[in-house]
Parts: structure tokens; C-alpha cells; sequence
């Protein structure tokens, strides 16, 4: 947000959880007050219990982008889903039936070589991640799994589920909204789902580590002023 005011930049959100329609708190998607203050691309695209997959968000940003470069503004990829990122920075080529079923191993992927996403990085990008320690991701995790329930989650998904059915959403990537469904049926009290939230996202914030972690172009800081210096140093000197 700091960089797209200052470099007149619209942020576009490269993950799985926040395309789906109606799935804000469970998915901590910006707000309508960061999304009145910046442009965001990538949010409620389908409705739960809809397909999306990595292919078609590839499409998607590859739009995005060009409609954001043409209007003069600078387009800032931010996520989120590893898949979703490096489809759109490598060129990924995906046949048809792998784009559908959305796959997480790149074996499965249609490549334009072998190794597209280590060699094959799009000119003029700067990739810069933040990785806080890990006792500092577990403590954000866990308080956002409290505070979660104070923001509404369960009217939030209460809703979902009379307009979407619990098939929908439960068939999405967000593991709050799963969890959320047990409470509701009263298969777990909220103490426990709030454990059950925590520990669950903190595996799959493991996941994305470890996808993200094996990238070399990608420079690593681990506090968001450092990041934002160096990104803000680099795009100076463009």
C-alpha cells in the first residue's frame, strides 16, 4: 500500500483464498477502505463452490497488467499462492486439463522448458519478499485466529452458507471458513477453533515458505521498512 501511493502503483492480489466472493474476513482481504485508497485486482472473481485455477488467474493478471502499464500506473504482484505468482513472473504454459485441476506439483505443468521458473523470470521485475522470524508469524497467526471471531466470522460464514451452501464452502481453500463449519455444527467449541485456525495456517504458511524459499530471484527481508527501502531504493533508480 505504502509503494503503490507513492509510485502510483494498484496492487494486484495473487491468491487463492481472495477470489471468492463474499470470503473477506476468513481470507484477510483488504478492506473496502485499502481498496477505495489503492486500485486491487484479483478480488471476488468467482463465486464459492466455483473452479479457478492457476491458468485462469494467469490470464486474469496478464490482463491486469497491461491494462495498468497502458494507464501509466505501476502494477504490484502481491501474494499469497506460489502457483498464482510464479505463473504469471516465469510465463507458464499450462495444457488445458492441468490449468483446470489447478496443480500444486510443477511437474504436472505444460512447460516452455525445464526449468521456466528458475530461468525464465519476466524483464523489469523486482521481486522482494518479507519473511518475519518464525516466532513472529506464529504470534501474528495466532492473534489474527482471535481476532478473526471478533470481526464476525461466524455471521460472515453463517451468510455463506445461505447463499452458497456448505458444499461451497467448504470446498474452497479457506481454512477458517472449514474450521467455522464445525463450530456452527457445533462438532468443536471456539476455544478450539481458534487452535485448530491457528495451527492450520501456520502449516500453510510453512507451505508457502518453502515454495517461495527455493526461488534465488526473490531478496529476502525480514521487516516490512526493510522491504519497503529496498523496493523503494530500486524503483528509484528505474
Amino acid at each position: 500500500m505504502r509503494l503503490a501511493k507513492e509510485f502510483n502503483g494498484e496492487i494486484i492480489c495473487a491468491d487463492s483464498r481472495t477470489v471468492y466472493t463474499g470470503m473477506g474476513i476468513g481470507t484477510a482481504k483488504p478492506t473496502k477502505a485499502e481498496q477505495g485508497e489503492i486500485p486491487h485486482w484479483g478480488l471476488d472473481l468467482v463465486d464459492p463452490g466455483e473452479a479457478y485455477s492457476a491458468a485462469k488467474f494467469k490470464k486474469y493478471a496478464q490482463a491486469a497488467v497491461a491494462d495498468i502499464q497502458n494507464r501509466g500506473k505501476l502494477p504490484i504482484l502481491v501474494g499469497g499462492t506460489g502457483l498464482y505468482v510464479d505463473s504469471v513472473l516465469y510465463d507458464y504454459q499450462f495444457s488445458l486439463t492441468a490449468g483446470e485441476r489447478d496443480p500444486i506439483n510443477p511437474r504436472h505443468l505444460k512447460k516452455i522448458d525445464e526449468t521456466p521458473r528458475r530461468g525464465r523470470l519476466l524483464e523489469g521485475i523486482l521481486l522482494i519478499g518479507l519473511m518475519p522470524p518464525d516466532e513472529v508469524l506464529k504470534q501474528r497467526i495466532a492473534s489474527r485466529a482471535e481476532d478473526i471471531f471478533g470481526q464476525g466470522i461466524i455471521k460472515e460464514t453463517k451468510g455463506l452458507l445461505d447463499k452458497y451452501g456448505a458444499k461451497a464452502v467448504a470446498g474452497t481453500a479457506g481454512i477458517a471458513y472449514q474450521v467455522v463449519l464445525s463450530l456452527i455444527r457445533s462438532e468443536i467449541a471456539q476455544e478450539e477453533a481458534i487452535q485448530q485456525i491457528a495451527t492450520k495456517e501456520w502449516q500453510y504458511a510453512r507451505r508457502q515458505k518453502t515454495w517461495f524459499k527455493r526461488n534465488p530471484h526473490i531478496k529476502w527481508f525480514t521487516s516490512p521498512e526493510e522491504a519497503y527501502k529496498a523496493a523503494k531504493k530500486q524503483l528509484l533508480n528505474t
